[in-house]
């Protein structure tokens, strides 16, 4: 795997640690900013060709 898809895979997984995190925390604001960073770096991954959802589930 390149370099440069391991930081898009890399940046959706945080986005989606970080939504994750501050759901459980009950933040709404913080839910929003995560929300925007995870629609952001999965249409961002899926620009440079990542399927990113197939892409997660083999990683697994």
């Amino acid at each position: 795997m390149g370099t440069v898809v391991e930081a898009l895979l890399a940046r959706v997984r945080a986005a989606r640690a970080a939504l994750a995190a501050a759901r459980e925390a009950e933040d709404p604001y913080a839910v929003a900013v995560a929300q925007d960073e995870l629609d952001d770096a999965v249409r961002f991954a899926r620009r440079h060709g990542l399927d990113v959802e197939a892409t997660e589930l083999d990683e697994g």
